[in-house]
C-alpha cells in the first residue's frame, strides 16, 4: 500500500475498536514492518475511500514510486507527490507504485519530492 503523507498526530485521532481475526492481524503486522499495522490499516482505509469517491485524500511519498511513464492527462488530475493540479491535455507522468497502482504525477513532481 502506498504510504500517504498525513500530518495528523495520534492525539488528533479518535480511538476506534475493531475486531480482527488473529491470522489477519499477524499478516498485516508482517506487511507493515516497522511502520506498524495500525498505520497500514489507516492507509488501506484512506486508499479505499479515494477509490470509492475519486477524491485525493493525501499525497504519496517519493519512495512509493518504482517506475514512471509519460502520459497526457485526459481529465483534471492532481499530482500525488506535490498536490499540484494537472490540466486536461497537459503532459504528465504515470507513476507505478510498489503495489501495482498507476498514479498521476506532474512532470517535475519527482524533482520536488
Amino acid at each position: 500500500m502506498p504510504t500517504l503523507s498525513r500530518t495528523m498526530s495520534t492525539t488528533e485521532m479518535e480511538v476506534t475498536s475493531i475486531r480482527l481475526e488473529k491470522d489477519l492481524k499477524e499478516r498485516l503486522k508482517a506487511i507493515a514492518g516497522n511502520r506498524g499495522y495500525q498505520a497500514l490499516i489507516r492507509d488501506i482505509l484512506w486508499a479505499y475511500l479515494e477509490q470509492q469517491t475519486g477524491e485525493a485524500v493525501g499525497t504519496l511519498e517519493r519512495r512509493a514510486i518504482r517506475a514512471t511513464m509519460p502520459a497526457t492527462a485526459e481529465q483534471s488530475e492532481r499530482c500525488v507527490l506535490t498536490g499540484r493540479a494537472i490540466a486536461p491535455g497537459e503532459s504528465m507522468l504515470l507513476g507505478l507504485t510498489h503495489q501495482g497502482a498507476l498514479v498521476p504525477l506532474c512532470k517535475d513532481g519527482l524533482k520536488d519530492a
